[in-house]
C-alpha cells in the first residue's frame, strides 16, 4: 500500500506539475492574445485616422519667388535674340509666277472666281448701259429732228395758207381733210 501510496503522490504531484505548466502556458497564451488584440485596436484607429485624413487633405501652400528665375529666363531670350539678329542672313529672293495656288485651293478659286463673275456682270451691266443711254440720246435727237422737220411743215404750210388765194386755200383744205381720213399704217 505503501507503495500504492507513493504511486499515487507521485501522479499527483507530477498532474499538479503539468497542470501548473498548462495554466502557466494559458497565462502566456491569453497575454499574447491580449497583446495582439490591443495592437490590432491601435492599428485599427490609425487606420481610421489616416483614411479621415485621406477624406479631408490639407492644402498645401507653396509660396516661391519666381522673379529670379523671370529675369534668368528673359536675359536668356534677349541674349538669343541678340545671337540671332547678329548671325548673316541668307537672303534667297524668289520670283514666281503661280497659276494655280500651292496651298487651299479651293479658298483661292472661291474669292478668284467670285470676284470675276461680280466683275464680268457689272461689266456687262455698264455696257448694255452704256448702249441703251447712246440708243436713247439718238432717240431723242431723232425726236427733236422730227419735231423741228414737224414745225417747219406747219409753219410753211401755215405760211403759204395765208399768201394764197382762195382756189388753192380749198386744194389745201381738203388736202388736209383727206390726210385727216386715212388710217394710220
Amino acid at each position: 500500500m505503501d507503495t500504492v501510496k507513493k504511486n499515487e503522490n507521485i501522479e499527483k504531484a507530477s498532474l499538479e506539475l503539468v497542470l501548473e505548466e498548462f495554466t502557466e502556458e494559458q497565462k502566456l497564451h491569453t497575454q499574447s492574445v491580449n497583446d495582439l488584440v490591443e495592437a490590432v485596436n491601435s492599428l485599427s484607429s490609425k487606420f481610421t485616422q489616416f483614411e479621415e485624413k485621406l477624406e479631408k487633405p490639407k492644402e498645401v501652400t507653396v509660396s516661391t519667388d519666381t522673379k529670379p528665375i523671370q529675369e534668368i529666363v528673359k536675359k536668356g531670350i534677349i541674349d538669343m535674340k541678340l545671337t540671332v539678329a547678329a548671325q548673316p542672313k541668307n537672303v534667297i529672293r524668289k520670283f514666281q509666277v503661280l497659276l494655280f495656288p500651292e496651298q487651299d485651293a479651293k479658298l483661292f478659286y472661291k474669292v478668284v472666281f467670285s470676284r470675276w463673275f461680280l466683275m464680268l456682270v457689272i461689266m456687262l451691266f455698264l455696257t448694255n448701259l452704256y448702249k441703251f443711254s447712246i440708243h436713247w440720246s439718238d432717240s431723242q435727237q431723232e425726236v427733236k429732228l422730227q419735231k423741228l422737220e414737224n414745225d417747219r411743215i406747219k409753219k410753211a404750210w401755215h405760211y403759204l395758207y395765208q399768201q394764197q388765194g382762195k382756189k388753192v386755200k380749198r386744194l389745201m383744205d381738203s388736202a388736209y381733210t383727206k390726210v385727216g381720213n386715212l388710217e394710220p399704217q
